[in-house]
């Protein structure tokens, strides 16, 4: 369908990080371009200086700074200084292609949004993935008892009324702005996070098994051991220690299974963890794996893992899991239900054993493994694609446009 001038979008996103990064939000502000682009709308998104490179994508990147080449993810004494000059450049593309709405990601992209929109005279929209003081605890970043915590919450607490519209990628983060934070409904729009179903196959529609067999030789997975895949980002609020201690209670019961731990950092910390509880050789620490990589990897799982322990962070590496059709188990969160329902597996929040207990009752029994993989599969084609997600996106759109 081509569409009139009238009915394109020129958007400009702000994306406070090293975009294109192989993970979280990253994955949410690449999959949002390309379903706009693919209704025909335009796409700009600024970013800090460093970063990959997307081919498609018009990516426009901040002023490098001479002494500081690149930045971490999360909370850091370097960010300033970068904010601020990537404040500059999103005023001078604003100015240059004058967007007809501003889409700000993260809480820092939604203060130099608002700052933006408001001198070109268009909307913001945020694009609010959890709390921000909510999230530094979870990280370890802040304690809630730290003097800072309460100018911290104060300014998360002014940067959420700045938006004309703020849309949350599950139906739990709508209630914290709402019930936390004293933001309107009216202004609160969900849009789940989503995946495109046509790249991350299940094993029984993919075209080239034989690629994924070289890949699993190449890996050094031994033949025929039932593999635990997790795909994403190495921390303790991730709860990779979780899983490395779970992987471990398995085998010590006897429960033949490979780990295939996809993700980065802190691969070598571990790998040396994985060693002390015994198991070095049942895992496979990859580091980081390419986003369009991650569909053919994810192929040689038997189950898949997400041992998350935020309660307010989005996991959209769960719908990856399902649109790979593999069965799944995740802690007991409302975001983890959320997307699973009723086909969620699901362990005690925090608890390793717990978590052995769910992924071991998997391994041992094929049959549900199947039954299960099939059932996310139909759940995720039918409810979470991005080319239904992005309608719901233009609705919020189109309702700034009206106020």
């Amino acid at each position: 369908m081509t569409l009139s001038r009238a009915e394109r979008w020129r958007v400009l996103k702000v994306a406070p990080t090293s975009f294109f990064a192989d993970y979280g939000c990253h994955v949410r502000i690449l999959e949002e371009a390309r379903a706009l682009q693919r209704l025909g709308h335009q796409v700009t998104i600024v970013t800090y200086p460093t970063g990959g490179a997307v081919a498609g994508l018009d990516i426009r990147r901040a002023f490098p700074l001479p002494l500081l080449s690149s930045i971490k993810a999360g909370p850091s004494k370097r960010k300033p200084p970068f904010d601020i000059l990537l404040a500059l450049r999103t005023l001078q593309v604003g100015l240059a292609l004058r967007p007809q709405v501003v889409h700000a990601h993260l809480h820092e992209g939604a203060l130099i949004g608002a700052m933006v929109a408001k001198s070109l005279g268009v909307p913001l929209v945020f694009d609010f993935q959890g709390s921000l003081t909510s999230e530094m605890i979870d990280h370890g970043w802040l304690r809630r008892e730290s003097r800072w915590y309460g100018p911290l919450r104060a300014l998360e607490q002014f940067i959420t009324r700045l938006p004309d519209a703020i849309i949350t990628s599950s139906h739990n983060a709508a209630r914290l702005l709402e019930e936390q934070f004293a933001v309107s409904p009216g202004r609160v729009a969900t849009v789940p996070d989503a995946v495109d179903p046509q790249r991350f196959l299940p094993r029984w529609e993919h075209s080239d098994l034989a690629r994924v067999a070289a890949l699993r030789e190449q890996l050094g997975i031994p033949p025929g051991r039932p593999v635990v895949v997790y795909l994403g980002l190495l921390s303790e609020y991730q709860g990779t220690s979780k899983l490395l201690e779970a992987a471990a209670t398995l085998t010590q019961r006897g429960i033949d299974a490979h780990y295939l731990v996809m993700g980065f950092p802190g691969e070598d910390t571990y790998g040396r963890i994985a060693a002390a509880l015994g198991i070095r050789e049942r895992v496979t620490l990859t580091g980081r794996v390419a986003y369009e990589q991650a569909p053919d990897y994810l192929l040689l799982g038997d189950v898949a893992v997400s041992p998350k322990v935020s309660e307010t962070e989005g996991n959209g590496k769960l719908l990856n899991y399902q649109a790979a059709g593999l069965p799944t188990v995740a802690f007991d969160t409302p975001v983890a239900r959320e997307i699973l329902g009723e086909l969620g597996v699901y362990a005690r929040l925090g608890d390793s054993q717990s978590l052995a207990d769910r992924i071991g009752e998997l391994l041992v029994a094929p049959e549900r493994r199947e039954q299960l993989g099939r059932a996310l599969r139909a759940r995720v084609v039918a409810q979470h694609s991005w080319d239904q997600a992005v309608h719901q996106l233009l609705k919020v759109y189109r309702t700034t446009r009206r106020r």
